[in-house]
Protein backbone atom coordinates (compact mmCIF):
# COMPACT_ATOMS: atom_id res chain seq x y z
CA UNK A 1 0.00 0.00 0.00
CA UNK A 2 1.06 3.41 -1.10
CA UNK A 3 0.48 6.43 0.96
CA UNK A 4 1.73 10.32 0.76
CA UNK A 5 3.12 12.60 3.62
CA UNK A 6 2.77 16.04 4.70
CA UNK A 7 5.18 16.44 7.64
CA UNK A 8 8.28 17.60 6.84
CA UNK A 9 10.12 19.88 9.46
CA UNK A 10 13.84 20.85 9.63
CA UNK A 11 15.22 17.76 8.49
CA UNK A 12 12.39 15.46 9.86
CA UNK A 13 9.12 13.75 8.82
CA UNK A 14 6.19 14.09 11.60
CA UNK A 15 9.72 14.30 14.11
CA UNK A 16 11.02 11.64 13.27
CA UNK A 17 14.73 10.59 11.59
CA UNK A 18 13.43 10.11 8.02
CA UNK A 19 15.61 6.58 8.33
CA UNK A 20 13.76 5.69 11.08
CA UNK A 21 10.74 6.85 9.61
CA UNK A 22 11.26 4.60 6.35
CA UNK A 23 11.82 1.46 8.56
CA UNK A 24 8.91 2.19 10.89
CA UNK A 25 6.43 2.46 7.53
CA UNK A 26 8.26 -0.53 6.09
CA UNK A 27 7.69 -2.76 9.53
CA UNK A 28 3.76 -1.97 8.93
CA UNK A 29 3.97 -3.46 5.29
CA UNK A 30 3.58 -0.06 3.68
CA UNK A 31 5.13 2.65 1.20
CA UNK A 32 5.49 6.14 1.56
CA UNK A 33 6.16 7.65 -2.37
CA UNK A 34 5.30 10.99 -1.96
CA UNK A 35 5.45 14.06 0.87
CA UNK A 36 3.60 17.28 0.19
CA UNK A 37 6.17 19.84 0.75
CA UNK A 38 6.76 23.45 1.03
CA UNK A 39 8.71 27.12 1.14
CA UNK A 40 7.60 30.43 -0.55
CA UNK A 41 10.14 32.28 -1.96
CA UNK A 42 11.57 35.02 0.93
CA UNK A 43 14.00 37.87 0.02
CA UNK A 44 16.68 34.90 0.30
CA UNK A 45 16.89 32.59 -2.65
CA UNK A 46 20.38 30.81 -1.11
CA UNK A 47 18.53 30.15 1.91
CA UNK A 48 15.26 29.14 -0.02
CA UNK A 49 17.53 26.32 -2.22
CA UNK A 50 19.70 25.81 1.01
CA UNK A 51 16.24 24.54 2.68
CA UNK A 52 15.47 22.49 -0.10
CA UNK A 53 18.49 20.69 -0.91
CA UNK A 54 18.15 19.64 3.36
CA UNK A 55 14.46 18.97 2.44
CA UNK A 56 15.42 16.92 -0.76
CA UNK A 57 18.51 14.81 1.88
CA UNK A 58 15.79 14.16 4.25
CA UNK A 59 13.12 12.54 1.40
CA UNK A 60 15.86 10.52 -0.46
CA UNK A 61 16.76 9.37 3.14
CA UNK A 62 12.93 8.33 3.53
CA UNK A 63 12.64 6.37 0.66
CA UNK A 64 10.18 8.91 -1.50
CA UNK A 65 9.30 9.18 -5.28
CA UNK A 66 7.74 12.42 -5.47
CA UNK A 67 7.84 15.49 -3.68
CA UNK A 68 5.19 18.12 -4.12
CA UNK A 69 4.73 21.85 -3.19
CA UNK A 70 0.78 22.02 -2.38
CA UNK A 71 0.51 25.57 -2.09
CA UNK A 72 1.93 29.61 -3.61
CA UNK A 73 0.70 32.93 -3.07
CA UNK A 74 -0.09 33.30 -6.50
CA UNK A 75 -3.73 34.64 -6.09
CA UNK A 76 -5.35 38.17 -5.62
CA UNK A 77 -2.58 41.22 -5.73
CA UNK A 78 -0.03 38.65 -6.40
CA UNK A 79 -1.18 36.79 -9.06
CA UNK A 80 0.79 38.84 -11.81
CA UNK A 81 2.57 37.45 -14.55
CA UNK A 82 6.11 38.33 -13.06
CA UNK A 83 4.87 36.15 -10.47
CA UNK A 84 4.15 33.64 -12.03
CA UNK A 85 7.30 33.75 -13.96
CA UNK A 86 9.59 33.93 -10.54
CA UNK A 87 7.72 30.95 -9.32
CA UNK A 88 8.08 29.01 -12.42
CA UNK A 89 11.72 29.71 -11.81
CA UNK A 90 11.61 29.01 -8.40
CA UNK A 91 10.12 25.40 -8.95
CA UNK A 92 12.42 24.65 -12.00
CA UNK A 93 15.87 25.17 -9.69
CA UNK A 94 14.23 23.16 -7.05
CA UNK A 95 13.18 20.45 -9.46
CA UNK A 96 17.06 20.59 -10.22
CA UNK A 97 17.67 19.95 -6.82
CA UNK A 98 15.56 17.30 -6.12
CA UNK A 99 16.29 15.25 -9.66
CA UNK A 100 20.00 15.07 -7.92
CA UNK A 101 18.61 12.49 -5.84
CA UNK A 102 16.07 10.63 -8.49
CA UNK A 103 13.07 12.54 -7.04
CA UNK A 104 10.33 14.32 -8.93
CA UNK A 105 9.02 17.65 -7.89
CA UNK A 106 5.80 18.63 -8.54
CA UNK A 107 2.93 20.87 -7.80
CA UNK A 108 -0.27 20.60 -6.55
CA UNK A 109 -2.82 23.33 -6.85
CA UNK A 110 -5.94 24.12 -5.01
CA UNK A 111 -9.11 26.25 -6.58
CA UNK A 112 -7.31 29.84 -6.60
CA UNK A 113 -4.82 28.76 -9.62
CA UNK A 114 -8.08 28.61 -11.57
CA UNK A 115 -10.35 31.57 -10.53
CA UNK A 116 -6.94 34.14 -10.71
CA UNK A 117 -6.36 34.38 -13.98
CA UNK A 118 -3.85 36.88 -16.32
CA UNK A 119 -5.63 38.13 -19.01
CA UNK A 120 -7.87 35.35 -18.98
CA UNK A 121 -5.82 32.90 -18.32
CA UNK A 122 -5.52 30.93 -15.79
CA UNK A 123 -2.68 31.07 -13.26
CA UNK A 124 -2.96 27.17 -13.43
CA UNK A 125 -2.04 27.41 -17.39
CA UNK A 126 0.08 30.00 -16.68
CA UNK A 127 2.55 27.59 -14.36
CA UNK A 128 2.46 24.61 -16.95
CA UNK A 129 3.65 26.84 -19.28
CA UNK A 130 6.61 28.49 -17.88
CA UNK A 131 7.56 25.49 -16.24
CA UNK A 132 10.76 22.72 -17.13
CA UNK A 133 8.86 19.69 -18.88
CA UNK A 134 12.13 17.87 -17.29
CA UNK A 135 11.81 19.36 -13.77
CA UNK A 136 8.61 20.18 -12.76
CA UNK A 137 5.77 17.95 -12.86
CA UNK A 138 1.95 18.70 -11.53
CA UNK A 139 -0.38 16.45 -9.27
CA UNK A 140 -3.80 17.23 -10.24
CA UNK A 141 -6.48 17.60 -7.12
CA UNK A 142 -9.31 16.68 -9.15
CA UNK A 143 -11.54 18.03 -6.74
CA UNK A 144 -10.35 21.74 -6.22
CA UNK A 145 -9.78 22.01 -10.34
CA UNK A 146 -13.98 21.61 -10.35
CA UNK A 147 -14.62 23.65 -7.45
CA UNK A 148 -12.09 26.60 -9.71
CA UNK A 149 -14.65 26.29 -12.55
CA UNK A 150 -12.81 23.88 -15.05
CA UNK A 151 -12.68 20.05 -15.63
CA UNK A 152 -9.91 17.44 -15.02
CA UNK A 153 -10.41 15.28 -18.06
CA UNK A 154 -9.78 18.46 -20.02
CA UNK A 155 -6.48 18.71 -18.74
CA UNK A 156 -5.32 15.57 -18.71
CA UNK A 157 -5.91 15.82 -21.99
CA UNK A 158 -4.05 19.17 -22.80
CA UNK A 159 -1.48 18.47 -20.50
CA UNK A 160 -0.63 14.61 -20.86
CA UNK A 161 2.99 14.71 -20.43
CA UNK A 162 2.55 17.43 -17.08
CA UNK A 163 0.28 15.53 -15.25
CA UNK A 164 1.62 13.08 -13.97
CA UNK A 165 0.13 12.52 -10.61
CA UNK A 166 -3.74 12.70 -9.46
CA UNK A 167 -5.14 13.69 -6.12
CA UNK A 168 -8.44 11.71 -6.16
CA UNK A 169 -10.56 14.03 -3.68
CA UNK A 170 -14.40 14.46 -3.28
CA UNK A 171 -16.64 17.25 -1.00
CA UNK A 172 -15.96 14.84 1.54
CA UNK A 173 -15.63 11.16 1.51
CA UNK A 174 -15.09 9.67 -1.98
CA UNK A 175 -17.83 8.84 -4.05
CA UNK A 176 -20.76 9.84 -1.84
CA UNK A 177 -21.66 13.33 -3.53
CA UNK A 178 -22.09 12.25 -6.55
CA UNK A 179 -20.90 15.60 -7.99
CA UNK A 180 -16.91 13.95 -9.36
CA UNK A 181 -17.05 12.07 -12.56
CA UNK A 182 -14.21 9.37 -11.34
CA UNK A 183 -14.42 7.10 -14.17
CA UNK A 184 -13.50 9.81 -17.10
CA UNK A 185 -11.03 11.33 -14.67
CA UNK A 186 -9.28 7.71 -14.31
CA UNK A 187 -10.29 6.74 -18.11
CA UNK A 188 -7.98 9.27 -19.25
CA UNK A 189 -5.22 8.74 -16.57
CA UNK A 190 -4.85 5.94 -17.31
CA UNK A 191 -4.69 6.55 -21.35
CA UNK A 192 -2.23 8.81 -21.00
CA UNK A 193 0.25 6.07 -19.76
CA UNK A 194 -0.26 7.38 -15.97
CA UNK A 195 -0.43 5.05 -12.85
CA UNK A 196 0.27 7.02 -9.92
CA UNK A 197 -2.25 8.49 -7.50
CA UNK A 198 -3.49 9.78 -3.80
CA UNK A 199 -6.74 10.10 -2.03
CA UNK A 200 -7.31 12.67 0.43
CA UNK A 201 -10.63 13.22 2.33
CA UNK A 202 -10.33 16.49 3.94
CA UNK A 203 -14.14 16.89 5.51
CA UNK A 204 -15.99 14.13 7.05
CA UNK A 205 -19.91 13.20 7.70
CA UNK A 206 -19.02 10.75 9.96
CA UNK A 207 -15.91 9.77 12.20
CA UNK A 208 -12.54 9.76 10.20
CA UNK A 209 -12.13 5.73 9.84
CA UNK A 210 -15.90 5.66 8.75
CA UNK A 211 -15.58 7.61 5.57
CA UNK A 212 -11.83 6.35 4.81
CA UNK A 213 -13.64 2.82 4.79
CA UNK A 214 -16.51 4.61 2.92
CA UNK A 215 -13.85 6.08 -0.01
CA UNK A 216 -11.70 2.85 0.10
CA UNK A 217 -15.01 0.97 -0.60
CA UNK A 218 -15.92 3.33 -3.81
CA UNK A 219 -12.86 3.06 -5.19
CA UNK A 220 -12.07 -0.85 -4.39
CA UNK A 221 -15.45 -1.58 -6.13
CA UNK A 222 -15.05 0.82 -9.27
CA UNK A 223 -14.23 -1.10 -12.31
CA UNK A 224 -12.40 1.37 -14.14
CA UNK A 225 -9.70 1.93 -11.15
CA UNK A 226 -6.52 -0.51 -11.44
Amino acid sequence: MSKSGAGYNDGTLYSINPTEFKKMVDDLGMKVTSSHVGRNLSADRDEDLSWWNKATEAHAAAGMKYMVMPWSPLSGENATLDNVKRYADYFNEIGLITAGASIAFGYHNHSFEFENKIDDVPVYDLLLENTSPRHVFFQNDVYWTKVGGYNAVDYLQKYSDRIKVLHIKDVKAIGVSGTMDFKAIFDQFYANGMKDWYVEVEEYDGTPQEDVKKSFDFLNGAEYVK
